[in-house]
């Protein structure tokens, strides 16, 4: 007989205590949601996984042997879901840091670990008769730039599922490329495997398995790379069956309009997400999608925060090759047989800064997708489409413009005076754009009477993640006038950082209260807030929209200008090192997003 398969068991990561509050009614576990049954059992450290008749009985033995009595806490947020995409960044404003942003993504790293199922390699032949046992599964990377080193090593612990027997599966070779590969067994007991499994993993990290959560790098050898795993809600969405009685349900029709729909799919596609990674030379074998962890990519800040110390204080190139080193191994790149570059200049620093945020973006939209609504009520026989499902984790609405609309035109009209000359640009559609909680943020600037619509342009990948959160000042932003938020009343200068899916890409118009304004016409990246009696900062081009042509449209009562004509040469700046104009903020509650724009852009489709 085949060995009992052992249920898979979840750390259980301690949390600090929530602040009291006043109890509400007794929990009454079978009257609660799959999502919901998940989350007190995540609280409580206790496994989420599996069937709802099975989760609804863990949490009732677990209410039963405690001493407390059964009651609920109020939560930050009633959705639990919504505390995942939120938790990514502490954006307190002029107060965000690398540290704060790392400690936020390993909290909720720890809040997600009991999700994760682990994925069989596909390499293995005839990978579908085997499971990785428990959570007996690692992926190693090293990465030595002196030696031209830059390679990976899987080990998983299988059973097969026929025979019931064990396997220790070793894949490794240079990142990017299948490898080698070795199956170790069979192997009739699970101790004598786990033993195999441990002495590899011992043999490559020079640590214990059973020490792996305090995992130390050593010199010369592999380091673990945290993984994300597999959310086990994750089924297809044509006909999905029911969490206790096995049968098929339907999906409703979706209630958005079409535009929307493609909206949807194309800011949640996977595929795009892929590409996007690719573009940005991460190593998608080794850290697939869906599968990023955020201590992982906190990791990364960390490797790159000790590169910008290193860089300042004008450190050797034989440290800076060390360190670059090891943020490799820690953020896999796949760099085929080429020499992994050394990070030896602020610009490229900031790019792999830039990288890691959209990596954490990605995992954003990913982390909304994990908790589609699927089948919480038994006696639901439909289920939302997944487009409304999606739709609604954004917490925004978004409203279709139609052409005849008038800031159609206004919009239009904007972006054909100001569009780039070397790509010509096609409106495919116009949202009017409302995010939740944005419009109280905002109402704390209502005595700022000078405000414009601006133009802010970024990568397909982390627009669902903007929709969620808003533009922020992440911890390592940075640029020509410092680390804030950049716009343009040039349609051309926005559009260069826009990173399209097969030509087609997504531009904000923001409303921004810009207040008192102050003009610069030299580069100051050290600038993290506006100077004293300021609201805002604006890098004076040799050009601007001819302010003669300005309009002006009423959004919530408030008096907004839009730049209505082709740029102008302002010759009281003609010596600036700034070609285009460039508004900065330094508080995130200074803008609100009043419009997306998805546009077809002429040419090659492009990445940045």
């Amino acid at each position: 007989m085949p060995p009992k398969k052992r249920q898979r068991k979840t750390a259980a990561a301690k949390e600090e205590d929530e602040p009291t509050t006043s109890a509400v009614a007794p929990l009454n576990p079978a009257a609660l949601t799959v999502t919901q049954l998940r989350a007190e059992l995540s609280k409580k450290g206790l496994d989420t996984t599996g069937k709802k008749a099975l989760l609804v009985q863990r949490l009732t033995d677990s209410l039963k042997s405690s001493d407390e009595p059964s009651t609920t806490k109020k939560a930050k947020t009633e959705d639990p879901a919504e505390d995942e995409g939120e938790e990514e960044i502490d954006t307190t404003e002029g107060e965000l840091t690398y540290s704060k942003a790392a400690a936020a993504l390993r909290q909720a790293d720890k809040k997600e670990k009991g999700k994760r199922q682990r994925t069989v390699d596909t390499h293995i032949p005839w990978y579908t008769n085997y499971e990785v046992v428990d959570d007996w599964d690692c992926m190693l990377n090293q990465t030595n730039i002196g030696h031209n080193n830059n390679k990976f090593y899987v080990i998983q612990l299988l059973s097969n599922k026929n025979s019931g027997y064990f396997h220790v599966w070793n894949r490794w070779g240079r990142v990017g490329e299948p490898g080698m590969n070795a199956m170790k067994g069979p192997f009739h007991a699970m101790d004598a495997a786990t033993k195999e499994f441990a002495k590899k993993f011992k043999d490559k990290t020079k640590n214990d398995w059973s020490d792996r959560d305090s995992f130390t790098p050593h010199a010369g050898k592999y380091t673990l790379i945290e993984m994300g795993g597999d959310d086990d809600e994750d089924e297809p969405m044509d006909v999905i069956e029911d969490v206790d009685t096995g049968k098929p349900k339907k999906i409703k029709p979706c209630t958005l309009d079409k535009p929307t729909q493609n909206l949807v799919k194309l800011i949640f596609d996977n595929d795009m997400f892929r590409e996007a990674m690719k573009t940005l030379e991460i190593d998608t074998k080794k850290m697939p999608l869906g599968k990023l962890s955020k201590a992982q990519i906190a990791k990364g800040f960390e490797a790159l925060e000790a590169l910008e110390s290193a860089l300042q204080s004008k450190a050797s190139r034989a440290k800076l090759s060390e360190l670059s080193s090891k943020f490799y191994t820690i953020i896999p790149h796949d760099f085929g047989r080429r020499i992994p570059p050394v990070i030896d200049n602020q610009e490229h620093l900031q790019k792999k800064f830039d990288m890691l945020t959209v990596l954490g973006d990605i995992e954003i939209a990913q982390s909304l997708q994990k908790d589609k609504i699927k089948t919480e009520q038994p006696d639901i026989e439909e289920v939302p489409h997944e487009f409304d499902v999606n739709y609604a984790s954004l917490k925004a609405k978004l409203e279709h413009v139609k052409k005849e609309d008038s800031d159609y035109k206004i919009i239009e009209t904007y972006l054909r005076q100001t569009e780039p000359s070397y790509r010509k640009l096609e409106i495919v559609d116009i949202w009017r754009v409302s995010r939740d909680g944005e419009a109280e943020r905002f109402s704390v600037h209502d005595s700022i009477e000078n405000r414009r619509l601006l133009w802010h342009g970024t990568n397909v990948a982390v627009v669902a993640a903007i929709l969620k959160s808003g533009l922020r000042i992440m911890p390592h932003s940075g640029g020509r006038v410092g680390r804030g938020i950049y716009f343009a009343s040039e349609n051309s200068k926005s559009a260069g950082y826009v990173g399209c899916a097969n030509n087609i890409g997504i531009m904000f118009l923001n409303e921004v209260a810009l207040g008192k304004e102050h003009s610069i016409t030299r580069d100051d990246s050290s600038l993290v807030k506006a100077p004293a009696g300021h609201d805002s900062v604006v890098a004076r081009g040799h050009t601007e929209p001819d302010p003669a042509l300005d309009t002006t449209i009423t959004i919530d009562g408030k008096t907004v200008t839009v730049p209505q004509g082709k740029p102008k040469s302002q010759q009281k700046y003609s010596t600036s090192s700034f070609s285009q104009t460039e508004y900065l903020i330094y508080k995130e509650s200074q803008n609100r997003i009043r419009y997306l724009l998805k546009l077809k852009f002429g040419g090659h489709s492009f990445f940045f």
